[in-house]
């Protein structure tokens, strides 16, 4: 069998994080049995869709590096074929024209919710002939489903799921003003597209069983389905507002990095052993829909946030810099500093925007902005030791080597540890009481910058 998936999200805001891992778990499985991924936008609600959703949904695909293998399908181009198909189910007996006035089906849901049933149609123009139809009503299109036996899906992750065909209305399939409807449109595309594999939330499962009942009417071979237990919170609950970010682009713009928010996606109702930290290459290499679930998922934060760190810290340190810089908006002479330092920088951050913010005194120009207790170190008794320290790191080379031994010779000379010297010099420099090592931040600031931060805190030029 040739694997092809689809990912077929509608535009009506932003890229989910459900729907990303849903995305990601058809390219997945498409790449490990080397098949072929595609995308579908599913556009035909004209009153909820926007051009901005669909670019999100595009943008965040790419961001993720789950860009489709072919240009997207718009699902509201394909219309005259879904009315084709409809008219063809016609033509077979497997559908028929309803005429059912709005207030007639109305007062259908209204006598079921009387009688607490479940609101269906009651098949009324199944068998009715059409000569009987109402002036000036325009019919829509039914499935005539079958009223006995069952539909039976053999689901690849909720394994065999069944229905009573009693429990099935005749759907519509095509609207009075030739709109198709979501259940019929979805097969004909799926149908036309070659899908062989329908990886998508359980939440569709219930519509599963209607759209099997189009493919049999229509003699299609179905493709496989495979149902994925949706991602709760904490708590349980659906996902929500509440336990924090929900869409693509809130993680990313919270400084997540994609390769880190794909890895724990993919760990996320899916397993294999103890592996945590995987690549994409080890991923393709290894997922499978038998390692899928039945449980729903639930969303830790704190976890997420820990693997974003491990994938900092193994990024390239150019990347890195580009995306600081970015967000700090810094200049060429601030990019060079932050590049230097940024295997130190690196170590220390969880998010990119952390990493920014740390980053963040290698971009200003001096006198800093003190934190209190970077202040506190900076008596009158440490400014002067810091004029002298001063007049010492002009005379040496600026190296970590050589500037971690002109620092402790200086505080040995002082008859001072070396803590009670680099304290107070990383205040001056950085404005904090935190930061990576001190003959790194040296480093990166290079001699003529080092320099002036100090005579900034000395309160006159080191000469």
């Amino acid at each position: 069998m040739t694997v092809r998936t689809r990912f077929a999200p509608s535009p009506t805001g932003t890229l989910h994080i459900g729907s990303a891992r849903t995305a990601l778990f058809n390219y997945l499985f498409s790449r490990h049995h080397g098949g072929t991924y595609l995308l579908r936008i599913e556009d035909t609600d004209r009153a909820r869709n926007t051009e901005q959703a669909v670019q999100a949904i595009i943008d965040g695909l790419e961001w993720l590096g789950l860009s489709p293998d072919e240009p997207p399908v718009f699902q509201s181009t394909r219309e005259a074929r879904h009315a084709e198909v409809a008219r063809e189910m016609l033509a077979r007996g497997q559908a028929y024209r309803c005429y059912c006035t709005p207030e007639e089906l109305a007062e259908m849901r209204r006598r079921a919710e009387a009688e607490g049933r479940p609101p269906r149609y009651d098949g009324r123009w199944r068998d009715r002939d059409p000569k009987e139809a109402p002036t000036g009503v325009t019919p829509a299109i039914r499935l005539k489903a079958p009223r006995d036996g069952e539909t039976v899906i053999e689901d690849l992750v909720q394994g065999t799921v069944r229905v009573a065909n009693a429990e099935l209305d005749d759907m519509i399939i095509l609207r009075g003003n030739g709109a198709p409807t979501y259940q019929h449109a979805v097969v004909v595309d799926d149908h036309d597209m070659g899908i062989s594999h329908v990886i998508r939330g359980d939440d569709h499962l219930t519509n599963a069983f209607r759209q099997m009942q189009i493919y049999r009417a229509m003699d299609w071979e179905p493709p496989r389905f495979a149902h994925i237990p949706l991602i709760h919170g904490a708590d349980g609950a659906k996902l929500s507002k509440r336990h924090g970010a929900q869409s693509v682009v809130e993680f990313r713009e919270m400084g997540f990095l994609p390769e880190a928010l794909c890895n724990y996606l993919l760990r996320l109702g899916w397993g294999h052993g103890d592996a945590e930290v995987l690549s994409r290459e080890e991923a393709i290499r290894l997922f499978d829909l038998d390692g899928v679930g039945r449980a729903a998922a639930r969303m830790d934060y704190a976890k997420l946030t820990h693997l974003n760190a491990v994938w900092l810290r193994r990024a390239d340190d150019e990347r890195l810099t580009r995306e600081v810089v970015q967000r700090l908006g810094a200049s060429a002479e601030a990019a060079g500093r932050i590049q230097t330092l940024m295997p130190a920088l690196k170590e220390r951050a969880r998010t990119l925007n952390e990493l920014a913010a740390s980053a963040r005194f290698l971009t200003v120009r001096p006198p800093l902005a003190m934190e209190s207790k970077a202040e506190a170190l900076l008596t009158p008794t440490t400014r002067g030791m810091l004029a002298e320290l001063a007049r010492a790191l002009g005379k040496v080379a600026f190296a970590p080597p050589a500037l971690d031994a002109a620092l402790r010779d200086f505080a040995a000379a002082r008859g001072e540890k070396l803590g009670a010297v680099a304290q107070p010099l990383r205040a001056a420099l950085t404005g904090a009481v935190s930061s990576p090592p001190i003959d790194a931040v040296l480093t990166a600031l290079g001699r003529e910058e080092t320099l002036a931060r100090l005579a900034a805190v000395a309160g006159a030029p080191v000469t």
